[in-house]
């Protein structure tokens, strides 16, 4: 993207000093070093604007238009107002300075109002579009969590979600930075969040897009969610259940992929059989104990020999308890 921009630089700095030469071999009287000069000079500010402009988004400029043509249209109308028409005979020159006055004083005010407000304005003129079959609440935000946590890849691959996906710049960012760690157990997270986005976008029937979006760099990625979230009247996927929180409070529907792992878990009854692998001794004589994959411990009677393999057990009697539940099981056939 760089050497693009420095190529397109160059290009006009070219054309620049190719204009300065026409224009001073078709006026031979004009002085030849004033001419390239002046056209060098106007190339230079150009270029400098366009570097000033480095950090001046699409989202932003649209904003700014609007804002200036907001401000163009109500001065129009304040100074096509019938109230200037009994000033025109005596102050018309008097008059002039005012209409130009209010002309850019309105301007610059819709200007600094519309890039104040450029975060809300997906309201107005939204920069994401999705298929027009969608329906509101059609478009869903993925955090940093759901993308490390990975399984909307398994979820989108089975076509589960049919939501237009974004995931926002300042997220990609945030992953950038993880992957990037010297921490090893995070450089690793950061990595498998950047595969999964990977892995979503080549999967074709996915409507997913990269948002890029404007916002203060000293805010919460948290915040940033939740602005994004109400600007684009979207829901908000995620892992953490803070967040979710969060949310809910703003008025931001969300997906938590906890709720909906544990949505998924079938109930345990008695007298049910399980194919479980026993991991430790139970604090009992001759138990064993063996986990579900939601994390539930399953205690097995007379299976300490069993150790270290796996067995079909049946349940006798499920205990609720403060961690959730604890499963006693018989041993049935022994091991698989």
């Amino acid at each position: 993207m760089q050497n693009t921009i420095l190529t397109l630089r160059i290009f006009f700095f070219a054309l620049c000093l190719l204009g300065s030469a026409l224009i001073a071999y078709s006026n031979p009287d004009m002085n030849v070093m004033l001419v390239f000069g002046v056209g060098i000079g106007i190339s230079l500010l150009v270029i400098l604007i366009d570097v000033y402009l480095k950090g001046f988004s699409l989202s932003g400029f649209t904003a700014l238009t609007f804002g200036l043509a907001i401000g163009a249209f109500f001065s129009h109308l304040i100074n096509s107002s019938i109230l200037f028409e009994p000033l025109k005979e005596n102050f018309e020159h008097i008059l002039y300075m005012v209409r130009l006055v209010i002309t850019l004083v309105l301007m610059y005010l819709g200007a600094v109002i519309a890039l104040r407000g450029r975060d809300e304005f997906y309201l107005v003129i939204p920069y994401v579009r999705f298929d027009s079959r969608h329906s509101e609440h059609s478009v869903v935000i993925l955090d940093t969590g759901a993308l490390i946590d990975g399984r909307i890849v398994e979820i989108c691959r089975g076509k589960w979600l049919n939501f237009g996906i974004v995931i926002p710049t300042f997220v990609l960012q945030e992953l950038q930075g993880i992957a990037d760690s010297s921490d090893t157990r995070k450089k690793e997270r950061g990595r498998k969040g950047l595969r999964a986005i990977n892995d979503l976008k080549s999967m074709h029937w996915l409507d997913i897009r990269i948002h890029e979006v404007d916002m203060k760099d000293n805010e919460k990625v948290d915040d940033k969610l939740i602005t994004l979230s109400k600007s684009m009247r979207a829901r908000l996927l995620t892992t953490d259940y803070n967040l979710a929180q969060l949310a809910q409070f703003h008025g931001v529907e969300w997906l938590n992929l906890n709720e909906l792992s544990q949505a998924l878990i079938p109930d345990i009854d008695i007298g049910q059989t399980l194919n479980i692998e026993l991991v430790k001794e139970g604090k009992e004589p001759n138990q064993a104990v063996g986990y579900l994959s939601d994390g539930s411990m399953v205690v097995v009677n007379d299976a300490r020999n069993h150790l270290g393999k796996k067995i079909v057990v049946e349940i006798s009697s499920i205990i609720p308890s403060a961690g959730g539940k604890m499963i006693f099981a018989d041993i049935v056939n022994g091991e698989v």
